[in-house]
């Protein structure tokens, strides 16, 4: 069993031109876990960091940029905001990539820090490079 002071942190990098959204997500969610060690343990964040370039230039199978729709609540009455894939993907690229990785994570306070541990810029420079990051092989 793998403690949280003895887990070594690796950090890959991706690039997600031309890369299916869904695909992309599922992996990337694996290696923040940390499922892709043999030393994986439930309870404790196992996961490697992960640095996403180019993350508006994934790419969406089928009719989804029209069809889904991504909300948010205000808090407000009335205040139910819907934002379609098309527009998000134009103004916030970075946020689609982010929302299909966190719902892949468990849902609890662990996966909320392994959340943490995902760099996603919508360019193809990052500010990481004396971490070294490796290329991830998807």
């Amino acid at each position: 069993m793998a403690k949280p002071g003895q887990v070594e942190r690796r950090w890959y990098v991706v690039d997600a031109t031309d890369q299916v959204l869904g695909r992309l997500a599922a992996r990337i969610a694996r290696v923040l876990i940390g499922k892709h060690k043999p030393v994986y343990t439930p309870h404790v964040d196992t996961g490697d960091y992960v640095v996403v370039l180019n993350a508006g230039r994934v790419k969406v199978t089928g009719n989804k940029k029209d069809t889904k729709v991504y909300q948010r609540y205000t808090r407000y009455p009335g205040g139910l905001k819907e934002i379609p894939m098309r527009r998000m993907l134009e103004r916030h690229p970075e946020r689609v990539l982010r929302e299909a990785v966190r719902r892949m994570l468990p849902k609890n306070p662990l996966a909320r820090r392994q959340l943490l541990k995902l760099k996603l810029y919508a360019g193809d420079t990052h500010p990481h490079q004396a971490q070294n990051p490796e290329p991830l092989t998807l």
